[in-house]
């Protein structure tokens, strides 16, 4: 299936039905009165989350999604049936943008998650509603209203834990194969990665986590070089980056510290918050190193790049060093975990105490004597 991450679609909600000005004509009752009922609402449209969908190719080509009308009223006092609600599967991860005013209309993040995109239009009221002592006769009726329309803007933004970040041929889906179950292509080639991968980590049997591989970035990417900043957007869900680095090439030209650096102003270019999430570095690719050459080459990059953060060496080739890495990435996930619970159960304590502690001075809370 083709991975597609954006689209445009329009959503019309249908039109109320029209209420109906209608009087009751029976044998032996010649001013029976108004009977006209009420419209049907026309049907809503809605959005829901399907952890079974990961792409957005059912939007790209299906561009329109329309509502039914509802059914106009008649006499008898016979209501206007309401039409039925569309509801639209999307991948969790879609970001729902309406395209005029950039307004965020929803964000997907649970499986099952429903959102209302456009609402339909309610049914008009027939001539019954407008009877009174004074008028017994009324033709008064009124339309329906119109169901909402909407232009919106779909942006898929995978959910991920970890996201790895490179340069092409930097051994990101090498890596990704090696730890999970993902089977990207890999060839010696660069741009090889054309979309998101993701994949499931197994820690243990009870214990994972998910791993996201983009397409790497060059340097220029901000100005379309390569495959531009189009992929980085499903970063933006992860709690850590890995920057895996090769360090196995000889080529004079080649310097790892300046594609490490250049890569770290691509995302700078892009986005300040996703430049600062929590980012390791991983050097790969030394198994074809020596012990000697491997720790001159390692010493050196730290040294140039002055970096401060996690640096884990690894060969994603033969899988040496990985499972120190994964059982890092892990524990750094399960302690972000725990203290963000910590976090809310201290913001629900400290609520609950401002409710229960009630201040005599407070004027709100002051008793009234007789």
């Amino acid at each position: 299936m083709k991975f597609i991450d954006e689209a445009r679609i329009e959503v019309i909600a249908g039109d109320g039905g029209n209420g109906c000005a209608s009087f009751l004509r029976e044998k032996f009752r010649p001013f029976g009165g108004p009977d006209g009922g009420d419209g049907g609402k026309g049907g809503s449209i809605y959005v829901v989350a399907d952890r079974n969908i990961n792409t957005l190719v059912d939007f790209r080509y299906s561009k329109t999604h329309h509502g039914k009308d509802g059914e106009p009223g008649r006499g008898s006092d016979c209501y206007g049936k309401g039409a039925e609600d569309v509801y639209l599967r999307m991948p969790v991860g879609t970001l729902i943008i309406d395209d005029v005013n950039g307004e965020i209309v929803a964000d997907l993040t649970e499986h099952g998650q429903s959102e209302l995109l456009a609402k339909g239009g309610e049914g008009g009221w027939g001539n019954i509603h407008f009877k009174t002592s004074t008028n017994r006769a009324p033709r008064q009726k009124t339309e329906g209203k119109e169901g909402e329309r909407r232009t919106l803007r779909l942006e898929l933004k995978v959910l991920a834990d970890v996201g790895l970040l490179g340069m092409p041929n930097a051994g990101k889906s090498t890596f990704i194969t090696a730890v999970s179950n993902a089977k990207p292509k890999i060839a010696d080639y660069p741009f090889t990665t054309l979309h998101p991968n993701l994949g499931v980590v197994r820690v243990s049997h009870e214990r994972s986590f998910v791993i996201a591989d983009i397409p790497g970035l060059i340097e220029g990417a901000s100005e379309g070089l390569g495959l531009g900043h189009q992929f980085l957007r499903h970063l933006a869900r992860t709690g850590l980056l890995l920057h895996i680095v090769d360090l196995s090439s000889f080529e004079t030209d080649v310097d790892p510290v300046k594609e490490a650096k250049a890569l770290v102003k691509e995302l700078e270019k892009y986005d300040e918050e996703l430049l600062n999430k929590p980012r390791w570095i991983v050097l790969n690719k030394l198994d074809v190193l020596d012990e000697a050459e491997r720790k001159k080459r390692v010493k050196d990059f730290v040294k140039r790049m002055a970096w401060k953060g996690p640096v884990f060496e690894i060969s994603a080739l033969n899988r040496e060093g990985c499972q120190e890495l994964i059982n890092a990435i892990y524990l750094h996930l399960e302690e972000k975990r725990h203290s963000a619970q910590r976090a809310e159960e201290t913001s629900m304590t400290e609520e609950a105490r401002g409710i229960s502690s009630i201040d005599p001075e407070d004027p709100r809370f002051k008793i009234l004597e007789d």
